[in-house]
C-alpha cells in the first residue's frame, strides 16, 4: 500500500469508560480519521495487535480515571506494515515492523487500522516470522527478558509463578537460553506445553498448595537463586521466600496491577523490614523496558529457533471485545491475538 492508496477513514476501537470491565465499553468507530504521525513516528498499517494485562487493568484501576484521557483506545502490542517512515529512521516504507504502538502503555492506541508508531520501540519482523504471530512478542517476550537476563546465569535455579501464559511461556525459553534450571507453576492441563518448552521442573499448583511444593523442592534439589512472579495469586510466596530461596535472591513481581490492595502490598514488601512483618528477600516491581534493541534481540533468537512463540487464539478484528473476554478468563496460554487487518497469515 502506498500513501496515494490509503483510504480516507479507519476501524478503530475506544472506549470512554472501563467501569465494570473495559469489554462492556468498548466500541467499534468505522469512520475515524487517519493519524498524522510527527517526524519522529512512522504511518503504520496494522496487521494484527497482541493483547496484555497492560491493555485492561490500570484502565480499569483507580489511575484509569486519572491517567487515561477519554475516549481511549488499546493495545501496545503490534505488527504492521509501514506507509511512510519517520524522518531519518533506518525502517523503510513498506517494511513489517513490530513493537509498541506507544509509549504511553496505558492507553497506547494500537487497536486502530492505522497508528503513528514511535520510530526507537519498533523493529523489523525476522525473516519466518508472521505478523500474526509477531503482534504478541514486544512487550511479553522484553518483559521476561528483563526480569531475567541480569539476575541469571548457567547453572542458576529459577521459579517462574505462571509458566503458561504470556509472559512465562517466554519466560521459559529465555531463562534456558541463558543456562538456568527452571520451575515453573501452572495447572496440571499446561504442564507438558511448559515442559516442551524447556521446563526442568513444573509445580501443578491445583495439586496442593503451591508454597509447600516449593520448600520441598529447595529440600530436594536446592534453594532458588531467582523468582519471577507473572501472577501475583499469592502474597506468602513472597513473604515466605526465605524458606525456599538463597539469600541472595531477588523476587521479581511482573504481575502488578495499579491497585490499592497490590500497592499496600508492595509498599509492606519494600519498606518494612522483616521483623515488622516485611519480607526477608529483595522484593522488585519491574517495569518492562520495549525499545528496539531488546525486541531486535527477541527477535533473532526466535530466528535462530532459541525461542518459540506460543499463540492461545486469535480474533478478528470485528471481534476485539471477545478477545479481551477470553485474555481475563485466566486460562490464557501464551497470547491472544486481533487480526486487524484480516489477512489471516
Amino acid at each position: 500500500m502506498t500513501e496515494e492508496s490509503l483510504p480516507s477513514t479507519m476501524r478503530i476501537w475506544k472506549y470512554a469508560s472501563a467501569k465494570g470491565g473495559i469489554e462492556k465499553h468498548l466500541s467499534l468507530h468505522t469512520s475515524h480519521s487517519l493519524p498524522t504521525p510527527k517526524l519522529d513516528k512512522h504511518l503504520v498499517q496494522v496487521l494484527a495487535v497482541g493483547l496484555n494485562p497492560v491493555d485492561y487493568k490500570p484502565a480499569e484501576a483507580f489511575i484509569g480515571t486519572l491517567a487515561v484521557k477519554k475516549p481511549a483506545t488499546p493495545g501496545f502490542d503490534f505488527a504492521g506494515r509501514i506507509i511512510t517512515a519517520a524522518s531519518g529512521s533506518t525502517l523503510k516504507p513498506g517494511q513489517l515492523v513490530f513493537g509498541a504502538a506507544s509509549t504511553n502503555a496505558v492507553a497506547a492506541g494500537g487497536l486502530a487500522e492505522y497508528i503513528a508508531a514511535p520510530d526507537k520501540i519498533i523493529a523489523a519482523i525476522p525473516s519466518g516470522l508472521s505478523p500474526l504471530t509477531a503482534a504478541g512478542v514486544p512487550v511479553a517476550a522484553v518483559t521476561a527478558y528483563g526480569s531475567l537476563v541480569s539476575h541469571v546465569k548457567t547453572g542458576s535455579r529459577v521459579f517462574l509463578n505462571g509458566g503458561s501464559g504470556g509472559v512465562g511461556t517466554y519466560g521459559i525459553q529465555i531463562a534456558k537460553v541463558l543456562g538456568a534450571h527452571v520451575t515453573v507453576s501452572c495447572s496440571g492441563r499446561n504442564a507438558d506445553l511448559c515442559r516442551s518448552l524447556g521446563a526442568d521442573e513444573v509445580l501443578d499448583y491445583t495439586a496442593r498448595p503451591l508454597l509447600e511444593q516449593l520448600q520441598q523442592a529447595a529440600k530436594t534439589s536446592g534453594p532458588f537463586d531467582h523468582v519471577v512472579d507473572n501472577v501475583f495469586s499469592d502474597p506468602a510466596l513472597y513473604y515466605q521466600a526465605h524458606t525456599y530461596t538463597t539469600p541472595t535472591t531477588h523476587f521479581m513481581e511482573v504481575a502488578s496491577a495499579p491497585s490499592l490492595a497490590f500497592l499496600r502490598f508492595a509498599f509492606g514488601a519494600q519498606m518494612l523490614p522483616g521483623f515488622l512483618g516485611g519480607g526477608r528477600r529483595k522484593f522488585v516491581v519491574f517495569l518492562s523496558d520495549v525499545n528496539r534493541e531488546n525486541i531486535e534481540k527477541i527477535g533473532s533468537w526466535i530466528a535462530e529457533g532459541k525461542v518459540k512463540p506460543v499463540t492461545d487464539q486469535v480474533f478478528p478484528m470485528t471481534e476485539a471485545v471477545e478477545a479481551f473476554k477470553r485474555l481475563k478468563t485466566g486460562r490464557v496460554v501464551g497470547k491472544v491475538i486481533i487480526d486487524v487487518a484480516e489477512e489471516g497469515k
